[in-house]
């Protein structure tokens, strides 16, 4: 009908505009970036839009690096860093992220005939129980204690008569400085071998922590924070990871500074338009401060 194709071009031309707006970004990014390479070669700046294979592009983008003989001296990210308002925290550091996925099998069977199955779901829920109240460490004078969450639980036919074959469960640490990944993975099968169980553990490490002390890089964002806010950003290392973790590998000094993460994640995921030009001006700043 001729609505249904009025609203087609119109949803066309909306895809369009969106594109080019995309576009323009881009293109501004760029020549942001080559501004701030011609006004001092020894200082590099990265503009990378967060993707699941990040740790795969950063690796091919470090190495390129290396290559050519460039080394960092400062890095600032743009994460979304700021609590209540902007310019509150910025991000010195980021813990490690360590995850696997742990598999607990049984034996199948019908649940009427309960002594004839082994239920893998009850038998792994007393190690749950002890991993969740597990204190891995105290955390340091940079980092909160280490964390253990689960993400996911799979398990069952989908029936409501069959107790499943196995269960597969889906957790994360995110760890401080004072425990290694090693350690972690140690205490965790111990735990679970302390509970006969038939598991097997398929780990993945997304990231080891990294921590910039005080120095130029966070003296410089600091006081421009204070010169465009009034504020004084606090130091932390709360937060997810990003890809600072890839970064800190080639740059001694890293530290992270953005907008208000109120809605990081979420489906209604935005930025106050009203803190771009501060944001903006936070940034030339600290980068003016070190390239003087």
């Amino acid at each position: 009908s001729e609505r249904v194709a009025a609203l087609e071009a119109s949803l066309r031309d909306a895809e369009a505009r969106t594109l080019a707006a995309e576009q323009r970004a881009d293109e501004g990014a760029l020549a942001w970036r080559e501004k701030l390479l011609a006004t001092r070669e020894s200082h590099a700046a990265a503009l990378q839009q967060e993707r699941a294979d990040g740790k795969k592009q950063w690796r091919a983008r470090l190495q390129a690096l290396q290559a050519r003989g460039i080394k960092a001296d400062h890095c600032i990210i743009g994460e979304p860093t700021s609590s209540a308002r902007l310019g509150d925290m910025l991000k010195n550091g980021r813990r490690g992220s360590l995850s696997a996925r742990l598999t607990v099998r049984g034996i199948q069977g019908h649940i009427a005939y309960p002594h004839l199955a082994r239920n893998p779901i009850h038998e792994v829920a007393p190690a749950i129980a002890q991993l969740a109240r597990e204190v891995w460490d105290e955390g340091n004078a940079h980092f909160p204690k280490t964390t253990w969450q689960i993400s996911n639980i799979h398990g069952g036919t989908g029936a409501t008569n069959v107790i499943p074959g196995e269960v597969a469960i889906d957790f994360n640490f995110r760890h401080s400085t004072a425990v290694t990944a090693n350690e972690l993975k140690v205490r965790v099968e111990a735990i679970l071998r302390s509970h006969g169980l038939d598991f097997s553990l398929a780990w993945a490490r997304a990231g080891a922590p990294f921590l910039t002390p005080a120095g130029s890089v966070v003296d410089a964002l600091r006081g421009a924070i204070h010169g465009v806010t009034g504020l004084n950003a606090e130091m932390s290392t709360t937060g997810g990871t990003s890809d600072g973790r890839f970064i800190a590998q080639w740059c001694p000094q890293v530290v992270e500074f953005g907008p208000s993460n109120a809605t990081i994640h979420k489906i209604n995921e935005c930025v106050a338009v009203a803190d771009l030009e501060p944001l903006s001006a936070i940034y030339a700043d600290a980068l003016a401060q070190l390239t003087a």
